[in-house]
């Protein structure tokens, strides 16, 4: 474990790690300073085995992406998958991105799986991209994707009388260097509907941008990620904190070697 990673992501209040496993192996993450990590879904071939999982979880929480409407995962179908968690392993419950799905699993109701699936996993986390007003159904924390009416939301929810966890999910760059963070993180931000709508037709959504796409393109990290230095980052995940958010899940955008030296 380095000073690096436990300086970098204990001061800029990132609770939890999201590993991407088709990036980066996910092995590697057992050196970071951090309670808690998030393997997120990026098809079949990437999950990771189950020694790689039971070994992360002998020093983190360790929660697995599982979609429910695919095949392995599915609550009311072939949950097959399921059986090569480590009872250690916990489970973050989503309705699957199109992009991992064939045509017949996207197809799936996701209502009643949802609930089939929250019903089976101890304190489950429940994603809300898509599927907002039937996670808040299903109950378990609410895992939400960062943006720029996150603290509204939050707020909002808490006021109304929910209880449960809330979790964030973000992209983090911890530098000041704004080409460093567009290389990072622009091609994230011009996912976002809102800076897709505003991009100038074929600009480029890294350091190469220039003019008004460049301006769209740092406003939108901004929303929609975690950048700049650590105090600036503090900052951001503190004002989430305050809004009611308990857990800020960070994925590491430039990779796993800045945080481990």
């Amino acid at each position: 474990m380095t000073a690096l990673s436990t300086v970098t992501l204990a001061d800029a209040g990132i609770d939890a790690v999201a590993l991407k496993p088709a990036e980066v192996d996910p092995r590697a993450a057992a050196d970071l300073a951090v309670e808690t990590l998030a393997v997120d879904y990026e098809g079949r071939a990437h999950v990771p085995d189950r020694e790689t999982l039971s070994a992360l979880a002998e020093d983190a929480t360790v929660r697995v992406t599982t979609p429910v409407r695919a095949d392995g995962y599915d609550p009311l179908g072939d949950d097959s998958a399921l059986a090569a968690l480590p009872d250690a392993v916990e489970r973050i419950l989503v309705a699957g991105h199109s992009a991992y799905l064939t045509d017949a699993e996207a197809e799936r109701a996701v209502a009643p799986r949802l609930r089939a699936a929250a019903a089976d996993a101890a304190d489950p986390w429940v994603g809300t991209e898509g599927v907002e007003r039937l996670a808040l159904a299903v109950g378990g924390t609410q895992y939400e994707l960062l943006s720029r009416s996150t603290e509204r939301d939050v707020r909002a929810l808490r006021a109304a009388g929910f209880d449960g966890g809330v979790a964030v999910y973000a992209p983090f760059v911890l530098a000041g260097d704004p080409d460093v963070v567009l290389d990072a993180a622009g091609a994230y931000a011009a996912r976002r509907r809102p800076v897709r709508r505003a991009l100038p037709d074929g600009a480029p959504t890294d350091s190469a941008a220039t003019g008004r796409a460049r301006e769209v393109l740092e406003a939108g990290v901004r929303d929609y990620a975690l950048v700049g230095a650590p105090e600036a980052v503090a900052d951001r995940t503190d004002r989430l904190r305050e809004a009611g958010v308990d857990t800020v899940v960070g994925y590491p955008a430039r990779g796993l070697g800045p945080l481990l030296g």
